[in-house]
């Protein structure tokens, strides 16, 4: 089993930073990919950003280059999403996944089996 718990969202102003935490517990491999996924009401999950453990680099969406970063510190099992230039279309519940056994990044939300609670954030215009 593996277990993942999000943290660090909130209310921030546009322009605003935050940065957003998974901590992984559980069969994580250095292999996996870690993902960073976001909802917002009315609409479909959305790949933001991914990362390995080990090995290859981050994979991010093209709306979040130069703005987000994701990285991980294996020594905590944890995995971050560091948020710049926020922008009130980046509101959202956001998501942290995992897939264990990737050959490869992957962007569609239903290709990743474990998944977080989701933390939420808001940007105020």
């Amino acid at each position: 089993q593996v277990q993942l718990v999000e943290s660090g969202g909130g209310l921030v102003q546009a322009g605003g930073s935050l940065r957003l935490s998974c901590e992984a517990s559980g069969r994580i491999f250095s292999s996996s990919v870690m993902a960073w996924f976001r909802q917002a009401p009315g609409k479909e999950r959305e790949f933001v950003a991914a990362i390995r453990w080990i090995g290859t680099g981050p994979y991010y969406a093209d709306f979040v280059k130069g703005r987000f970063t994701i990285s991980s510190d294996n020594a905590k099992n944890t995995v971050y999403l560091q948020m710049n230039s926020l922008k009130p279309d980046d509101a959202a519940l956001y998501y942290c996944a995992a897939d264990l056994y990737a050959a490869y990044y992957r962007k569609k939300w239903n290709e990743y089996a474990y998944w977080g609670q989701g933390t939420q954030v808001t940007v105020s215009s």
